[in-house]
């Protein structure tokens, strides 16, 4: 989804959040003070977020495994402040939620954004600075919906290891959940316009 600047008052992480409870039509981000409202999303985008939900579940469920999602409404907290809708937010064991609302996440394992225009640029680095102070998250995953291409950036030690996957006969490895997922299931039902 693409964020827009809402107001350009600072708020409070309070007020936000009481705000974003009481908001029944827009999701909104918070980051430093500042709100963003979500805007909707197109056609490859929602296609690859279904596709992620659906192929991501059915292996958690079927492995048994103690891994779950969210997919686009589960926000996500980011240090003292900072507040975001992933498009998919993978979790293990059980969810930790900030309060007893149970609609803010703090323990993701697995974030996954589908870039588009309007956030690549913030998706890749400022949100991504913001992601790597989450202590219990161990891989951000990027895909692109402008071409058949993952990108992955996995903890390692102080730092973050990268690896890209460009083409559906590649499959994306997600060690952190004990999960391969083809790049062709990623981009099922997807057309690429090609440049």
């Amino acid at each position: 989804m693409t964020a827009h600047p809402q107001e350009k008052n600072k708020m409070a992480p309070g007020e936000y959040l009481a705000l974003e409870r009481s908001s029944l039509d827009i999701k909104h981000e918070f980051f430093d003070g500042d709100v963003f409202a979500m805007v909707g999303a197109r056609r490859n985008h929602n296609r690859i977020n279904v596709n992620l939900t659906i192929e991501l579940g059915g292996k958690f469920k079927a492995d048994k495994s103690n891994c779950n999602l969210f997919s686009n409404d589960m926000r996500v907290k980011i240090a003292e402040k900072n507040y975001v809708y992933p498009d998919i937010v993978i979790y293990c064991g059980d969810a930790a939620f900030e309060d007893d609302e149970f609609d803010t996440l703090t323990n993701p394992v697995v974030i996954m954004e589908i870039l588009s225009d309007s956030t690549e640029v913030f998706d890749r680095g400022k949100k991504f600075a913001y992601y790597q102070t989450i202590p219990t998250l161990k891989e951000y995953i990027l895909v692109s919906q402008k071409e058949y291409r993952v990108e992955q950036y996995t903890r390692s030690g102080d730092g973050w290891l990268y690896r890209s996957y460009k083409g559906t006969d590649h499959i994306l490895k997600m060690e952190s959940v004990n999960c391969e997922l083809p790049l062709s299931e990623i981009y099922w039902d997807i057309e690429i316009e090609l440049e």
